[in-house]
């Protein structure tokens, strides 16, 4: 039987379990795989979930400076294919919108690919649709394949429209992840209808029901309210927004922040709450694998991410994260941006803010954190919809079903 080459930017990634639960899940249904990274692994934890994975990995050069003497090889075979020439003046063309260093690495990542990719492989599918998609998208047409893609949140908000178009048109089908990205995809596609709607959705098992959701603690005489967000510290997640929000909560509160996840901003966003006096209350964690993010989940009262739209255009798109808090009965805070408000009803299950207003974010917080009744109430909600609605099985079955038909 063939495989599926799937392409991604890195693995494995601990923000990316959404992509490894996909793999495993297709992998139940009878779908052989091989995972082709463009770089190698940068996290300090792996998540069970790549654990279960037994898929091949193939690490393609970051860098075309890492291996060159492989690089080389594979040009050289790469001029030898009858696509060469067709793949060629694909990447000619995008050159003449786009010509830096990136675009020649992606060439040469290509290359490498459609030499390197096993017999076997009859599919080509790529997660994202920015560095990952031109380097499947070139390989393709060298090996005469052809390709799909996954589409998320910042590979879509963070490429010029003339990419997008091109990739949608030239790729033989596509899912995305939330209706929000659908519009927008579909908008700038020739054909639209070739571009569906999948939900990533959430493997529900690792997760433990609802227990005690909100707890009875109010800031005050029923004990200290435990604040919890868990994602990359980078600008799209708003926590310079939380901070500050933090530091506006009136002095008769009590409370206790404790943050999950890595990122390039991990530092500075330390540094601004010691300046805002808040670093007696805050406990920042690092990235954690999943058992600790479940672990901290379960001791908390309220979960916080105040994400919104960053300078570059990257957004969130529906964060799994989210739907991991909901999945246990926790009440959660986020920003109406985005696709968020497609997994969050204001007020029924969860709270929306507009992202980026501080003074309202700081009012919901002080707000919910002395309504435990209020929190477990939405807590609940959220349990039972994202638990009924946001499963993973339907979008897996989906998928497999589509790649049946290619293997």
């Amino acid at each position: 039987m063939s495989r599926i080459a799937v392409i991604v930017k890195g693995y494995p990634r601990l923000s990316e379990t959404f992509i490894a639960q996909e793999i495993l899940g297709l992998e139940r249904r009878g779908i052989p795989q091989l995972i082709v990274a463009l770089r190698k692994p940068y996290d300090p934890f792996i998540h069970d979930v790549h654990r279960q994975i037994s898929a091949d990995v193939l690490y393609l050069p970051e860098y075309l400076k890492d291996d060159p003497q492989r690089v080389a090889r594979a040009r050289r075979w790469a001029k030898e294919q009858p696509g060469y020439e067709a793949a060629r003046a694909l990447f000619e063309a995008d050159k003449a919108h786009e010509n830096n260093a990136a675009r020649h690495r992606r060439w040469g990542q290509a290359c490498v690919l459609a030499h390197d990719l096993p017999q076997d492989v009859s599919w080509i599918h790529t997660h994202y649709l920015h560095a990952p998609c031109s380097v499947a998208r070139y390989a393709a047409h060298i090996s005469g394949r052809r390709w799909s893609f996954s589409a998320h949140a910042k590979d879509i908000w963070t490429s010029p429209e003339w990419d997008l178009a091109t990739k949608l048109d030239d790729a033989s089908w596509g899912v995305t992840c939330t209706s929000l990205n659908l519009d927008y995809l579909r908008s700038l596609a020739s054909e639209p209808e070739k571009i569906e709607l999948v939900y990533h959705g959430l493997d529900f098992s690792p997760f433990p029901k609802p227990h005690n959701p909100g707890s009875r603690h109010d800031g005050g005489a029923n004990g200290q309210v435990r604040l919890v967000s868990v994602g990359r510290a980078v600008e799209k997640k708003g926590y310079d927004d939380l901070l500050h929000a933090l530091a506006r909560l009136p002095d008769d509160l009590d409370w206790h922040f404790d943050h999950v996840g890595g990122g390039e901003l991990a530092a500075d966003l330390k540094a601004l709450g010691e300046r805002l006096g808040l670093a007696p209350r805050i406990a920042w964690h690092g990235a954690q694998p999943r058992d600790k993010v479940i672990a901290t989940l379960s001791q908390a009262d309220l979960f916080v991410l105040p994400s919104k739209i960053a300078k570059s255009g990257d957004r969130d798109g529906l964060p799994n994260v989210l739907m991991e808090a909901q999945a246990m009965g926790l009440c959660c805070l986020a920003s109406d941006v985005s696709a968020i408000p497609e997994l969050i009803t204001h007020e029924q299950t969860g709270y929306l803010v507009k992202p980026g207003d501080r003074k309202q974010l700081a009012e919901a917080i002080d707000k919910l954190a002395r309504a435990p009744q209020d929190r477990a109430r939405m807590g609940l909600a959220a349990a039972a919809h994202v638990r009924a609605e946001f499963s993973t099985e339907p979008g897996l079955d989906r998928l497999a079903d589509r790649f049946r038909k290619l293997l």
